[in-house]
Order: C-alpha cells, then structure tokens, then sequence
C-alpha cells in the first residue's frame, strides 16, 4: 500500500537520515523506533505529507504522492490519512462530540460511529464536555476515537500511549490491531515494548557514525 524509497530528510548541514526504504501492506502494522532525535515524528510527517523529504519518494496504491501539487496533497491526508500526533490537534473550547463531527468520512451512520467510538474508549456519556476539562489521557483517547470514525486506509500514530496508564495502552493497542484488521495500513512510531511486540515489522531509526550526521534504519 505505502513505498518509501530512497527517502532522506536534512535541515540545512544536519541530516536526519537518508536512504530509507520501507514498505508497509495494508494490514500490517510498522513500528518506527529508534531513539529521540533520530527522527521518528519527522518520517511520519513525511508520510501524512505535512512535510516533505529532501530526496526519495513516497507511493501509495501507485501514486507518487510526493509528487503532488498543494491542493492534491491536502485531499491526500483529507481521504486516506489518520494521524494520532502528539500534541494531539483537539479544539480545546469545543465539546468531545464536536471534536469527533470534525473527522470526515464517507461512510453511512456518522452519529452512530461517533457513539461506537466513544464507547470503545471508554468515554461514553462524555460527549458534552469541553476538551479542556479532560485530563492528558482521555484528551489523547478522543483523538484515537476520531481515528475510529474516520476508519482511514493509512493510520500514522505518533507515540499513542504516552500519556495512558497500562489499562488504556491496552485499548490503544487492540484498537491498533483491530483497525489492521480492516485493511488499513499503521504506522506507529514508539518506545512502547507492548506496541513493538504487536508490530509485524519493526524499523529502528539510528545515528550512524561519530558525526552523528546520518542515520540508517534496521527491521526486523
């Protein structure tokens, strides 16, 4: 579904990492790992196309998306892309249930979607609260339940159980799996070992060399 070939990524002098090439299957999970700095959130920004390599190409079900105009990029991530960031990208003053009405999707039974997702989660009954009223944790389970509802082809998850005690890591983990399960392809970058035990193939993002100026990328 997704081929990365030959990307590389540099901010001026300092490379983050250059000729990477990974394939990732609809239904399949792909771990990024590797330690902070070696440009876990930056690949995952590649793949969403909210930034773009310095060299290589990206291809999905036979496009080169790399080499889409802006507009052809914004309707990319629009239909086919789910993205869990970090600072998980929640309208703060506006309610859990307005929150989930912002993840589009082409599917039959919207308002039943959300409800679906919300129980998932275990946040049902909680949609009239405002996001700000939410601790880190379940503020971090509406993003994945708006991931739920759009039900996209490609999943990219930065660090999703960072802010979620053993429990809810083990909702993110299943829910991960599940929506494999359908056909999307999920891309989760993690220090997380639950995560990467689940994974079917791991890629290792590592500083080569004593210059610390390129990186080279190792799977399992």
């Amino acid at each position: 579904m997704i081929r990365v070939d030959g990307l590389g990524k540099s901010f001026g002098r300092r490379t983050l990492w250059s000729g990477l090439d990974i394939a990732v299957e609809a239904g399949q999970v792909v771990a990024i790992t590797g330690m902070s700095g070696t440009g876990k959130t930056t690949l995952l920004n590649c793949l969403s196309l909210l930034d773009r390599p310095t060299e290589g190409r990206i291809t999905y079900d036979r496009t080169e998306v790399t080499a889409l105009n802006r507009g052809a990029s914004r309707r990319y991530r629009r239909d086919n892309i789910g993205y869990l960031l970090q600072d998980l990208a929640l309208i703060e003053d506006a309610t859990v249930e307005e929150n989930l009405r912002l993840a589009r999707t082409t599917r039959r039974g919207h308002a039943a979607r959300r409800q679906e997702a919300l129980d998932r989660v275990g946040l049902a009954g909680r949609e009239k609260e405002k996001i700000y009223h939410l601790s880190g944790g379940e503020q971090q389970r509406v993003a994945l339940a708006q991931l739920l509802v759009k039900s996209p082809p490609i999943l990219l998850l930065d660090e999703p159980t960072s802010a979620l005690d053993n429990v809810n890591t083990g909702v993110v983990i299943d829910i991960m799996s599940e929506l494999a399960a359908t056909g999307a392809a999920v891309v989760v970058a993690t220090h997380n070992d639950q995560i990467r035990a689940r994974a079917d193939v791991e890629h290792e993002l590592r500083h080569c060399g004593d210059s610390g100026l390129e990186a080279g990328v190792t799977a399992r």
